[in-house]
């Protein structure tokens, strides 16, 4: 479990946008689920994997586009605190989100094969057998996300982004496949 920390104000607004934008994203695949005619995920059915692959594609669209912008704001000679805080809450929030979208069900790499970058996934079958590791790491990630958006300073900031980007790259290497 996420460790409670206390959080201010904005972190609120923050998760209620993140929660919208997962709201949007299962709204989006109960749609498809039922022009596919299948019981509505309302009525007690389970996404398909492929709906649940796409959500945390979609999620760690979201994740990436705000760690760009978060590594252009670090990396520049003026450095906007307001808004490099900004995309690390927004990190922080969805990176506590994104662990929960990986049920056994959704286990499905195949070596070789053709895949298609849109609905297939590239999670590596070493999450479910390592799944304890793996939601370490993306709370640890998420921690440090937070940091990094409670940054006092532009040091401080930089030094957190440094570590996000470590963290991600780290789980990536290990959680992620490529070929």
């Amino acid at each position: 479990m996420f460790r409670q920390q206390k959080r201010p104000w904005p972190r609120v607004v923050a998760m209620i946008g993140v929660a919208g934008l997962c709201a949007g994203a299962l709204g989006t695949v109960a749609l498809g689920t039922v022009a596919l005619g299948t019981v509505a995920l309302g009525q007690g059915a389970t996404p398909l994997p492929k709906d649940t692959i796409f959500a945390r594609k979609v999620l760690m669209d979201s994740i990436g586009r705000n760690m760009d912008a978060l590594e252009a704001n670090a990396s520049s000679t003026r450095i906007d605190l307001i808004e490099g805080r900004d995309h690390a809450d927004n990190i922080s929030v969805m990176l506590m989100a994104f662990v929960h979208l990986f049920p056994p069900s959704t286990n499905e790499w195949k070596p070789k094969v053709d895949r298609d970058p849109g609905t297939d996934t590239f999670a590596a079958p070493a999450i479910w057998t390592g799944f304890a590791d793996f939601y370490k790491r993306a709370r640890d990630a998420a921690d440090v996300a937070f940091k990094a958006s409670r940054a006092e300073t532009e040091p401080a900031f930089r030094n957190q982004v440094r570590q996000l980007r470590l963290a991600c790259d780290s789980c990536h290497a290990i959680y992620m496949k490529k070929d």
